[in-house]
């Protein structure tokens, strides 16, 4: 991919770990840059209809790395995770364990070309037009735009660059000459973490979070939505909402019809067993390659 980019990586006296990475350079505008104002957005049902790694790993299925039965089956895990609500601490500690051993042994520069292969296929049709208009207001009024996800720091870069967005904080994967390990540095970018980490931000940037604005969908990010001076929810889960409402936050909701079926959106913790699941599927593939 073109262009320069900055990954950062901070860690808390807390032991949280934040890892922030700006896309290339965007062209030169006439708007005055605002610096101390930006927005953060959640990424899955935030940004795009569903989770950013259910769609990464449904590329990674189209390129036969494992069968769409496994797949099935991880939509499955996900759908049953999210309705008995078991995002506990027993259940983070297992997707900790879980979230990017599905990586061990690829190479950075691999999993950025798969997930731009992948966001063309499956993310950019699923990018929710109300939610990137919020954004683009920001753009347009001078202020940074920060995607926030659980999902690894590359693949939230790559979509925060193919949407123009400033950049991405995500969970930080240790690299080794180049290579993942398939062990996170610092915990996943979940819940408090991410209230950490645009705290951590922001003071690297000079940021006034009074003046900033943060977006998501799930209660889980309330942490995030309270540490800044504007918190929008953006297809709020119920918990979300009725606490929108109590605290008098803006609401946005671009679902329509009926309301979205969560099979394909995992949480968090669904999500990290979703990576686990899908290690299975890439040993089999490389033993398959190795034997061939």
């Amino acid at each position: 991919m073109a262009g320069s980019r900055k990954v950062t990586v901070s860690t808390d006296a807390h032991g949280h770990t934040a890892g922030w990475s700006e896309t290339p350079s965007a062209p030169a505008t006439t708007v005055t840059p605002d610096p101390t104002a930006a927005a953060f957005f959640d990424v899955d049902n935030t940004m795009m209809q569903g989770a950013s790694i259910y769609w990464f790993a449904r590329g990674l299925a189209a390129r036969k790395y494992f069968t769409t039965g496994d797949l099935a089956r991880f939509a499955w895990q996900q759908a049953r995770f999210r309705l008995l609500a078991t995002e506990h601490a027993g259940d983070m500690s297992q997707a900790k364990e879980a979230a990017l051993a599905f990586v061990e042994g690829w190479r950075v520069d691999d999993m950025e070309r798969l997930a731009d292969e992948i966001f063309d296929e499956l993310m950019a049709p699923r990018i929710w037009a109300g939610t990137r208009r919020l954004a683009q207001r920001h753009l347009d009024a001078g202020e940074r735009v920060w995607l926030v996800s659980a999902a690894p720091v590359e693949i939230g870069r790559v979509i925060a660059a193919r949407l123009g967005l400033t950049g991405a904080i995500g969970t930080v994967a240790e690299v080794i000459d180049g290579a993942y390990t398939g062990r996170l540095v610092g915990d996943l970018m979940h819940g408090p973490a991410k209230a950490e980490a645009v705290t951590q931000l922001a003071a690297v940037e000079g940021l006034d979070l009074a003046r900033c604005a943060a977006y998501s969908d799930s209660a889980n990010d309330l942490p995030m939505l309270s540490a800044v001076g504007r918190a929008v929810a953006v297809n709020p889960d119920p918990a979300l909402l009725r606490q929108a409402r109590e605290q008098g936050w803006d609401v946005r909701d671009f679902r329509t019809g009926r309301r979205a079926v969560r099979i394909a959106v995992p949480s968090t913790a669904a999500a990290g067993l979703l990576a686990g699941a899908v290690t299975a599927g890439l040993a089999l593939h490389r033993r398959r390659h190795r034997d061939a």
